[in-house]
């Protein structure tokens, strides 16, 4: 089980029906922090703190998730609605592959 986040949802034409589709992307998340960067003694934590103002600056990329592509689905209409779960983009979802299905679950806040 794994957490995945919808990177892109995009309207694309069926190549053997003609009708419309979605394509889905999902990629995995991963926590790219690691808390472990700096030792814990007040010299480190001084440069913690200015290595996190120089990034609320702008001056330094904070690092937050990378995403790996994980899945990527077509589905006709139909079959999107038959998913049963309405995908929104940058949304997070929990992803069990399990004996042969499939199964995603939206993450609530706070989880």
């Amino acid at each position: 089980m794994g957490k995945v986040k919808v990177s892109r949802i995009s309207g694309v034409t069926d190549p053997l029906t003609g009708l419309p589709a979605k394509q889905i992307e999902l990629v995995e998340v991963r926590d790219a922090r690691r808390p472990d960067v700096f030792p814990a003694n007040d010299e480190a934590r001084v440069v913690q703190g200015m290595v996190s103002q120089l990034q609320s600056m702008g001056l330094m990329p904070q690092m937050r998730e990378i995403g790996y592509s994980k899945v990527i689905m077509t589905l006709t209409e139909s079959e999107y609605d038959m998913l049963g779960i309405r995908l929104d983009v940058n949304e997070i979802y929990e992803l069990d592959i399990r004996n042969g299905s499939i199964t995603l679950k939206k993450v609530t806040e706070g989880t």
